[in-house]
């Protein structure tokens, strides 16, 4: 335990005192893109992990509510064992070190870890309508508010481009149509970061589902296309679109009917996607210049890709699509170049 670290002092205190464990050990497990840490606790009886969220930065009620609706469904998150509110500590169940990311990387087969994870989404939709009705509605407001991420730090503070009138303008009516298309979906439980990292490989009830605090009530396509068009690893598009369909035969299998045809499910998945990866650009960007964080600049360049295939799809983000292939994209290997030069530590955010 490092000496000058007061929150992991108090987590041990708290644990040994408390909770009264017999700690042998405490190991960094993960952190996140969040200002929550992750530590794994070895002690007598097994282990489990720690969430230490620093309650002037990060509210831990969210995720105990947001948990237990999705351990009503079913879902296997991380069991609570224990928590301390008001200090942002939680004792959770310890869900392993394998992310899905890092078997697939390996070069596992994808089908039985996918049809594992697309069961269990299919389980959350068709089981979650109460449940979806608890939770914050992903509404006009929050998708705007998303979206302009992009501009202010992708676009802005990363590329360094200074957008003119007729293409802020293009860019607004974009993002509407985006917003109409997604508020018109069937709404559904929606997790919010569904994807490889998010999903750990157990080897019973599989797949364990975590970083699920930010749930809203949202498009029914979101999660599906947070799994399926991942910022962290992609796959052919025969491949995903029989995944679409494999998913849409789950939801019927279980009694759930709003899914649509093979048709409509398919530009529900696309649609949105290319409002969550403008999204993600933003948020990528932001993390290196607000938060320091530089670990994201590198899925920049998929995620970008992911936007453009999908604009090219449909006629009414055609002129985005333009747009970011001509003056985005060329930009993006400098960018990434001079962030990587600088030190995240001096990173500074956009005036």
């Amino acid at each position: 335990m490092l000496p000058k670290d007061a929150r992991l002092a108090l987590l041990h205190d708290w644990l040994v005192s408390e909770l009264e464990l017999a700690v042998e050990r405490i190991e960094p497990a993960s952190s996140d893109a969040s200002f929550r840490r992750y530590f794994r606790v070895f002690h007598r009886g097994g282990s489990h992990i720690v969430m230490d969220a620093p309650p002037e930065r990060e509210d831990v009620r969210p995720y105990l509510a947001v948990g237990a609706l999705l351990e009503s469904l079913g879902a296997h998150v991380p069991h609570v064992h224990a928590a301390a509110v008001e200090r942002g500590l939680l004792l959770l169940e310890d869900l392993g070190s394998t992310p899905y990311l890092a078997r697939l990387a390996a070069g596992s087969d994808p089908q039985p870890l996918y049809a594992d994870a697309l069961a269990a989404l299919a389980d959350i939709q068709a089981k979650g309508g109460e449940a979806a009705r608890a939770l914050p509605p992903y509404d006009r407001q929050a998708l705007l508010r998303e979206l302009e991420l992009m501009p202010e730090w992708f676009c802005g503070a990363h590329l360094q481009l200074a957008l003119c009138a007729h293409e802020r303008a293009l860019i607004g009516e974009s993002f509407e149509w985006l917003i109409r298309e997604a508020l018109a979906q069937p709404q559904v439980f929606v997790h919010r970061d569904y994807h490889s990292r998010n999903l750990m490989l157990l080897p019973e009830r599989n797949p364990g589902i975590i970083d699920f605090q930010d749930a809203v009530r949202g498009p029914i396509g979101y999660d599906l296309v947070s799994l399926l068009k991942d910022c962290y690893i992609a796959w052919p598009r025969e491949r995903v679109l029989a995944w679409v369909e494999q998913f849409r035969q789950l939801l019927l299998a279980r009694g759930y009917h709003d899914a649509g045809s093979a048709a409509d499910l398919v530009r529900w998945f696309d649609v949105i996607g290319v409002q969550r990866h403008l999204k993600v650009l933003g948020i990528f960007a932001r993390l290196f210049y607000r938060d320091g964080k530089s670990g994201y600049l590198n899925d920049l360049p998929l995620t970008l890709a992911y936007v453009l295939e999908g604009c090219a799809l449909y006629p009414p983000l055609e002129p985005l699509g333009e747009f970011l292939a001509r003056r985005a994209a060329p930009l993006l290997p400098a960018a990434n170049g001079r962030a990587v030069a600088a030190s995240p530590g001096t990173a500074t955010a956009p005036a």
